[in-house]
Formats: structure tokens, C-alpha cells, sequence
């Protein structure tokens, strides 16, 4: 590695499609450890340090206060022309995601999709990037230890070893490499650029996320044509961190797309099963598998490969409208174990409890009063089991 190139990490099979990843602020490339061993099955991945993170130098942006994204995204292409990549699959968190939404604006012809995570087209005002700047550059990162936990994710998941080892990826950063990173954030605005984006989109938003709440996601899926949004519940600014499965299923099932990614029956197989532990639960998933025999092996793979790799992966809707979706035929057809299970996944989907409600609601009248009559016994006793359970 020269000087004047982010430290990287390069996983995954040589001749993969690539996929880059950028980390946020204060954090290193370890925050895509969580992703990492599904992504790397089925593509070349490559993920970066900011300057003056985890093995970054410092000095890759000026010190003076006038760094740009312009700036950041010339890093990230320079990874990518020593790869020989002449187009990539990007996907970034908060100031990472900003970079993927600069590329793909700017270099139209290198990014063949996007997946955006928890991230914004403006991260608020200037003026609070600046003075926060200047705090790191007098008093080091230490100065943001105290407000991470609650912001990045919950305060009991800061406890954990994974937060931990975050929050000392923060205290080991440069202060001049994070200060020039909120230099960064505080010219970056891309509201008016959102709109020249081409390439496929995912946003993804944490629904507790304090630093770029949903409605940042929102305007982001609002503005780039024909971009997907989803919000994960329970998860904060570090969703790829507190919610690890739900993160990793949206980003394979986007990049189960990729026009320049295999679409073999093994990596749908891959794409289906991640996506089935993320709705339906680890534990369901272990007990499904633990179940199979000779005779119903090759139902399972059908399932898994054409329902959940095929249906739950599409782009077309999003995955709180395949709940509803799925509720409703289940009660139609009077389904009510599979009711039950995907009662418990549309949960996990962003659905409320009162939201369920409406769908059984709206059902009554198009499925027929004792149908739906059915199926509100069946979603009480799931959310009694719930709260037995917490």
C-alpha cells in the first residue's frame, strides 16, 4: 500500500464481482465484520479506513478545515482502479453511504449498485460539523466517547463486546483524520444530486437511528428513481451492528440483483436463506433444518431458493409490504401456523402491532369476517407469547 491510498482489506473470491464498503465516522473497516462472511461468498469484497481510522493515514485529507467528498470518493476510486475495477457494487454506512451517493451521482459508470445505509444527502447543519471539528482537534476523539453509546446503538448493547471493541476503534482514531471527516460532512450536500443517480438503490435506516432518523432515508428513496427503503425496528445509527441479520439480508437480496453477480441456484440458495433467517428468526430457520429428511430435502431447497432467494429478495416491494401481503392470503386460505410464524416475522419486518391489526382489519372485509375472527385468536396468543417471553 502507497501513502497515499486508504488502508484496505480485500476478501472473497478473486474473480467475484467486487463490492466496496465504507465504514463510518469514528469507526474502522471491523464495522462490516458482522456482513462479512455472506458477502464474501459471492463477491470480491474490499473495505476501507477513513483517513486517520483503523490503519488510514491521517494525512489523505487536508488539515486545514477544506476537505470535501469530492475529496473521500477520488480515495475510493483510486482502491478501485488499483483492483483494475471498472465498475463495483458500493455500499456505505452514514459518511460511507455518502460517498456511494457522490460516486454513483458523479461516476455514473462505476457504480453498478448501491446500497445505502443509515446515512443522509445532508447531515444537518454546517456549523455543528465545525464545532465539532474543533473539539476533536483540541481535545482528541475521547471528547465523543460519552455520546456514542445511545447514538451508534443502545446503551446495554454498548456493553457488549462488539461495542466495546467500536468504541475503542473511536478513542485509537486521529483526531486530525476525524476532524477532517466532519470537515467533510459539514460542506457535503447532495439533495440536489439524488435525482442523477442510475444505478439500483438500496436505503437502509435504523428506526431508533438519532444521527440520521428515517425521514434522512426517506428523502434519500424519495428522490433517487426507483430506490428501495427499509426501515429496521430495534435498530439505532450502527444498524449493521445491533441488528446484524436484518442488514445482511437486505444487502444480499439487493445484491442478488447485480447484473454482474452469478445467478446460479447456490448463490440464490445463499441469498434465500439469509433472508429467511432474517424474517422468520434464527431459531425457526435451526429447527426447519434440524427437521429435514431425505424425503423433504429437496422441498426445502425449492422453498428456499424460489420463495425466499427468488420472492423475498426482489427489489420490486419492500419487506413490510410482502408482510401484509402474506398475511392477508394466509388468512384467506385459513393458513393459521403459517399465520402465526408470519405474524411474528411481520414484527420483525418494521410492522406494529397496531399495523397488523389494520391488515386484519382490511382482511374481515375481503376474506370474510370468521377468517379474520380466526386470525385476530392467532395474533393474540403470538403477542401473549411475546410478552411472556420479555
Amino acid at each position: 500500500m502507497t501513502d497515499n491510498r486508504p488502508h484496505h482489506d480485500l476478501a472473497g473470491p478473486p474473480t467475484a464481482p467486487p463490492l466496496i464498503l465504507g465504514p463510518s465516522i469514528g469507526t474502522s473497516l471491523a464495522v462490516w465484520e458482522p456482513q462479512l462472511p455472506a458477502l464474501v461468498r459471492a463477491h470480491r469484497v474490499l473495505r476501507w479506513d477513513l483517513p486517520g481510522h483503523g490503519g488510514s493515514p491521517a494525512a489523505l485529507l487536508p488539515a486545514d478545515g477544506s476537505a470535501t467528498i469530492d475529496a473521500l470518493s477520488a480515495l475510493v476510486l483510486r482502491l478501485a482502479d488499483d483492483q483494475g475495477w471498472e465498475r463495483f457494487a458500493y455500499a456505505g454506512i452514514s459518511i460511507g453511504g455518502a460517498v456511494g451517493l457522490h460516486l454513483a451521482a458523479h461516476h455514473p459508470d462505476r457504480v453498478s449498485r448501491l446500497s445505502v445505509v443509515c446515512s443522509s444527502a445532508r447531515f444537518g447543519d454546517p456549523a455543528v460539523w465545525r464545532e465539532r471539528a474543533a473539539l476533536v482537534r483540541a481535545e482528541g476523539t475521547e471528547a465523543m466517547v460519552a455520546s456514542r453509546p445511545g447514538t451508534w446503538f443502545s446503551h446495554r448493547f454498548a456493553q457488549s463486546p462488539v461495542g466495546a471493541a467500536l468504541i475503542e476503534d473511536l478513542r485509537a482514531t486521529d483526531r486530525a483524520g476525524y476532524a477532517a471527516c466532519c470537515d467533510v460532512l459539514a460542506a457535503y450536500d447532495m439533495t440536489a444530486d439524488l435525482e442523477k443517480i442510475t444505478a439500483p438503490t438500496l436505503v437502509v435506516a435504523g428506526r431508533d437511528d438519532p444521527a440520521t432518523p428515517p425521514a434522512h432515508a426517506r428523502r434519500i428513496a424519495d428522490a433517487v428513481p426507483g430506490a428501495s427503503l427499509l426501515e429496521i425496528a430495534g435498530a439505532a445509527h450502527l444498524a449493521g451492528v445491533e441488528r446484524p441479520e436484518a442488514v445482511t439480508a437486505a444487502l444480499l437480496a439487493h445484491l442478488a440483483h447485480n447484473a454482474d453477480a452469478p445467478h446460479d441456484d447456490a448463490a440464490r440458495h445463499a441469498a434465500g436463506m439469509a433472508v429467511r433467517r432474517a424474517v422468520l428468526g434464527d431459531a425457526h430457520v435451526a429447527r426447519a433444518v434440524a427437521r429435514t429428511t431425505p424425503f423433504t430435502a429437496r422441498f426445502q431447497d425449492f422453498i428456499t431458493r424460489y420463495a425466499w432467494g427468488e420472492i423475498w429478495t426482489g427489489d420490486g416491494l419492500d419487506r413490510r409490504t410482502r408482510s401484509c401481503i402474506t398475511l392477508t392470503a394466509l388468512i384467506a386460505h385459513g393458513h393459521d401456523a403459517e399465520l402465526a410464524m408470519h405474524i411474528r416475522a411481520a414484527l420483525t419486518n418494521g410492522l406494529t402491532r397496531e399495523e397488523i391489526g389494520e391488515v386484519l382489519l382490511q382482511s374481515a372485509i375481503y376474506c370474510g369476517v370468521p377468517a379474520a375472527n380466526s386470525a385476530f385468536a392467532t395474533a393474540q396468543r403470538v403477542f401473549d407469547e411475546i410478552d411472556a417471553d420479555n
